[in-house]
């Protein structure tokens, strides 16, 4: 939405190029939001239990999400119309830097056998393309249904439609136990006081690690699925339910991609894995934008369909490998921050960074350049990390 929506909604004043950089930016504003949100719901994830955060985390990222679909435009209420919206995507960013660590450690902390952590923690990570491919659907559906009037109303309407899904996740999360290890930590009367300093102090090195190990990964995800909107359509001057349906495809390789990696991750090793994607990342970059400058609409579709398998050979082991990295009492605080750290630095600019690369250079080779500097400073983080495969993570590890 913000490729396609907010520039003209929310910047009509500006030329295409700085109104996709001011889209863009309130965009990376939810990323910049997400490490408070990891260290406040780490603190209480690892202090009270990865269930009732879950639960404060989605209604926290459900509700602002909704909110968003009311906010008026610039031409109803001037420049509030983007403070107003600054504001929810920061809301959104905390409630969403809580979110990922407490859904990685319930489904990897039930984990019957320490063999498969790899796939098990894969799972919450399949929840990134389902929600993409839900959305994408809902842009694509209501571009359809509403015409020439998509940029009055329809655009909002998936917003709205956000609180069914708010519904469901709600129910799913009060009818979860807690986790054995979180039991068993409480019944052993070892939980931490100050978790999130507790963290810092012993665990500095893989909370850094964790985060620069993520620039592979999370880079050229959205650069691949949100810049290639403003791309393809200012640059490219393809349609946007192409683009929309290119993407939606994608998403559909990355229900098997996902699980796959992590799966394969149990048998090789996360580190393994992980290096192998980052490798096939930094090179992959040159070839993505050489099939999309064609121009051929049969190439521009294969480039956005095969973009996300470099990207699903990381993200399927990156949880386990993330979250094996931190003692249970201190992983709810330490997975998280270390994981949403990379958002500031990688997820939330790497947009912004694109139109800026290409507005400089007028070249997508620099684009290119970019994300494979990004694979490299991965590949270093990752051979530094400790692989903890196939082994115990209920004991207490320094």
């Amino acid at each position: 939405m913000a490729a396609i929506v907010f520039a003209k909604l929310y910047f009509p004043a500006s030329d295409p190029l700085t109104g996709t950089l001011q889209a863009f930016a309130v965009f990376a504003v939810g990323f910049a939001a997400r490490p408070i949100g990891a260290a406040i719901f780490g603190h209480y994830g690892d202090r009270i239990g990865r269930k009732a955060a879950l639960i404060a985390t989605l209604l926290l990222t459900g509700l602002s999400t909704f909110l968003v679909g009311c906010v008026p435009t610039y031409e109803e209420i001037g420049v509030w119309g983007a403070v107003v919206m600054v504001l929810l995507r920061f809301i959104q960013g905390i409630g969403v830097g809580g979110e990922w660590g407490g859904s990685v450690l319930l489904s990897m902390e039930w984990a019957r056998t320490s063999k498969n952590h790899g796939l098990i923690a894969s799972w919450p990570q399949f929840g990134g393309p389902a929600g993409f491919f839900l959305a994408n659907l809902a842009i694509l559906a209501f571009s359809q249904m509403s015409g020439d009037q998509f940029l009055t109303w329809g655009w909002r309407v998936p917003f709205f439609l956000s609180l069914i899904l708010v519904a469901i996740g709600l129910w799913i999360r009060l009818g979860i136990l807690e986790t054995p290890v979180f039991t068993k930590l409480v019944a052993e009367r070892k939980v931490e006081r100050m978790p999130m300093l507790e963290v810092l102090k012993r665990h500095p090195k893989e909370i850094i690690l964790s985060a620069l190990v993520r620039l592979a990964e999370q880079t050229p995800f959205y650069i691949f699925t949100a810049f290639v909107f403003s791309y393809g359509i200012g640059t490219l001057k393809v349609s946007r339910d192409f683009l929309l349906i290119a993407v939606l495809t994608a998403s559909v390789v990355s229900f098997v991609a996902i699980p796959l990696s992590g799966h394969i991750s149990d048998r090789i090793g996360r580190k393994n894995m992980y290096m192998i994607g980052a490798v096939v990342t930094g090179v992959f970059g040159f070839i993505y934008f050489g099939m999309l400058n064609t121009g051929s609409l049969v190439a521009i579709f294969c480039a956005i369909v095969l973009s996300l398998i470099p990207h699903d050979m990381m993200y399927g082991p990156q949880a386990a490998l993330i979250a094996e990295s931190f003692t249970g009492r201190l992983r709810y605080s330490g997975a998280s921050l270390g994981y949403q750290l990379a958002s500031v630095i990688a997820g939330g600019p790497a947009p912004l960074i694109a139109t800026w690369l290409f507005g400089t250079y007028q070249s997508s080779n620099a684009i290119a350049v970019y994300i494979a500097v990004c694979a490299v400073v991965t590949l270093i983080a990752c051979a530094m990390m400790t692989d903890y495969t196939g082994r115990n993570i209920e004991g207490d590890y320094e």
